[in-house]
């Protein structure tokens, strides 16, 4: 029997109020074990790993309205029969940009100068190339384009999900061209912004300023790349559970082969810029530029840095690389669990070794807010879910949806 309206079932229940407990539990015994700790490796650990959860889960939740906008915008039909899905999935943006304000508060104006060397004036004033680039890297400009950013993505997102229920009633002809040029404006801002944002200056401020010394002319796209495949799995995971459970009536296994197709491609992608930064530093050896790398492929980080390329590459082309692997729910869902945590651990070698250096650690902490983000998303996702039909039955491009080949 096919379901319009989401009710959440009791193993999804359990499941987040598990995740949720054991993340709420992990945080609260860092607040007290590390961030009140007199180790300064302690206090810098426990800002690392909420500036990496809070930016990671950020990103991957957003890339949910990017997808919907780059569609809309390309008048593309296909998603239609599961848009619900990617527009649940970024009405949690908004939540996870608070949590994410607060860790940048607590970082900047608590002078947690291990995870931003530049908060400290005095080794500002010390250090030519910091003294450079304080007219961007200081707490007014950093705290003020972040929350403009923050701001226009939740706005702008939730813009596009009220114009998706607007598709819920009738609507022909004249009404029908209206709706779909407005939802092309509004898509179109988002795109833009997105480019102005994610596509170049927040990861500059976020995470590249964290080695405030190098720089990388390709880490804004390496670090979106990263958020988008892993929010393209969080969206074929949810696909999968909900087919599964007797929802999303018009879409088919032509949709899921689609979205692993996405996964595969910028899975190839995500390799290209990983390599491309990678290699030309190498090949140019020099050493304000290698000094990003020495770290990560010499020191204790040797390990992710070459798992997190067999996770994000290598599993994916060999194992999305046939038709039928993209249209085997199974294998799909195995692919997305395995994307998320390969690029959560590339999130995590973009922050740990500038912050916390050779103090590495994978441990009870790391693994508990990873899970208290987990546990959120399926809560508010859930909760979004529930608020709406699972399918806009009104919306023009439906029909090319339902009938949808690939």
């Amino acid at each position: 029997m096919i379901k319009q309206q989401f009710q959440t079932p009791a193993g999804y229940k359990k499941w987040t109020f598990a995740l949720l407990g054991i993340g709420l539990a992990a945080l609260l015994a860092g607040i007290f074990l590390l961030a009140f700790s007199k180790d300064e490796h302690d206090v810098t650990r426990f800002w690392a790993v909420l500036l990496q959860n809070s930016v990671y889960f950020l990103m991957i939740t957003n890339a949910a309205m990017f997808l919907i906008c780059a569609v809309t915008l390309a008048h593309g039909g296909w998603t239609i029969a599961f848009r619900r899905v990617p527009e649940a999935i970024s009405a949690v943006v908004p939540v996870f940009s608070v949590l994410a304000l607060i860790v940048f508060i607590g970082i900047i104006y608590g002078h947690q100068h291990h995870i931003y060397h530049w908060v400290d004036e005095a080794e500002v004033a010390k250090d030519p190339i910091l003294t450079w680039k304080k007219g961007f890297l200081n707490p007014t400009f950093f705290m003020a384009w972040t929350i403009i950013t923050l701001t226009i993505w939740t706005l702008v997102g939730r813009k596009m999900r009220q114009l998706s229920r607007e598709a819920d009633e009738p609507m022909e002809g004249e009404q029908a061209k209206k709706y779909i040029w407005r939802s092309t404006v509004w898509a179109a801002i988002f795109i833009v912004f997105f480019a102005l944002t994610t596509g170049s200056t927040v990861p500059w401020i976020w995470f590249m300023s964290i080695d405030a010394h190098w720089y990388s002319t390709m880490y804004s796209w390496y670090t979106f790349i990263s958020g988008f495949v892993g929010g393209l799995a969080l969206i074929a995971l949810f696909i999968v559970f909900l087919k599964n459970h007797g929802y999303l009536e018009y879409t088919s296994r032509e949709h899921v082969h689609d979205v692993g197709k996405f996964i595969f491609a910028f899975s190839i992608f995500w390799t290209y810029l990983w390599f491309s930064q990678f290699m030309l530093i190498w090949y140019a050896n020099i050493p304000e530029e290698t000094v990003y790398f020495q770290p990560r492929i010499n020191g204790p980080y040797k390990g992710i840095f070459w798992f997190n390329f067999i996770v994000n590459f290598a599993a994916p082309i060999l194992i999305l690389m046939t038709r039928g692997s993209k249209r085997n729910y199974a294998v799909v869902t195995f692919m997305s669990v395995l994307l998320i945590l390969g690029h959560w651990l590339d999130y995590y070698q973009m922050v740990m070794p500038g912050t916390v250096k050779d103090h590495f650690s994978l441990g009870w902490f790391e693994w508990g807010i990873f899970a208290l983000y987990a546990g959120m998303i399926l809560f508010f996702t859930g909760r979004a879910l529930a608020k709406a039909p699972m399918v806009a039955t009104h919306h023009p491009y439906l029909k090319e949806s339902v009938i949808h080949h690939t």
